[in-house]
């Protein structure tokens, strides 16, 4: 597959199939990850591959701070349960962490050179014809979200990306054509 046609197939999968992802997919997915541009060559990327029970324990702590809005504690237990349940079921799911940096002109790159690496593992994904959803947000900084993972204290996660073979591939949203985001300057 051409980079340019993995990259206009590449979407955000929300269902996987019951097939495995294997240690080995998984290996080539970080291997091209980790060839990402980073200024200076930090390599600041950490990945966490997470196994049936770390993928549980997440969806644990994700489900209880969706059940922290749900007032019946019945529905709010099943909230987290069912939370949990999907996450095990994930064929693969690896979390991406940044090294945090006091240098706040090195940590916006090394920011910037992590999600790069994440391009690179999803494209080569869909050209292995897989898939992924990449999760960012507020759970990242979660201390029971961060202890499950096993992430450092010099270390940010910043996205979480389930992995798997796509169950049904979504079509394309609508985006605005490059020449109405750019400007040529002479």
């Amino acid at each position: 597959m051409h980079v340019e046609d993995a990259i206009r197939a590449r979407r955000s999968i929300k269902r996987f199939t019951d097939a495995p992802v294997s240690r080995e997919q998984i290996e080539s997915l970080l291997s091209a990850a980790v060839l990402a541009p980073n200024h200076r060559l930090t390599e600041p990327w950490r990945f966490y591959a997470l196994g049936p029970a770390a993928r549980e324990a997440y969806g644990r702590v994700l489900g209880g701070r969706k059940a922290k809005k749900i007032t019946d504690p019945a529905a709010a237990q099943a909230t987290i349960d069912q939370v949990a349940k999907e996450h095990r079921a994930l064929p693969a799911m690896i979390a991406v962490a940044v090294v945090q940096n006091a240098d706040p002109e090195i940590l916006a790159e090394d920011h910037s050179a992590t999600m790069m690496a994440i391009e690179n593992l999803s494209l080569l994904a869909v050209a292995m014809g897989l898939g992924t959803h990449i999760k960012t947000g507020a759970v990242m900084a979660d201390p029971a979200a961060r202890a499950v993972v096993g992430a450092r204290d010099d270390e940010r996660i910043v996205a979480i990306v389930n992995v798997g073979v796509p169950a049904e591939t979504p079509a394309q949203k609508p985006r605005a054509s490059a020449d109405s985001r750019t400007t040529w300057v002479p």
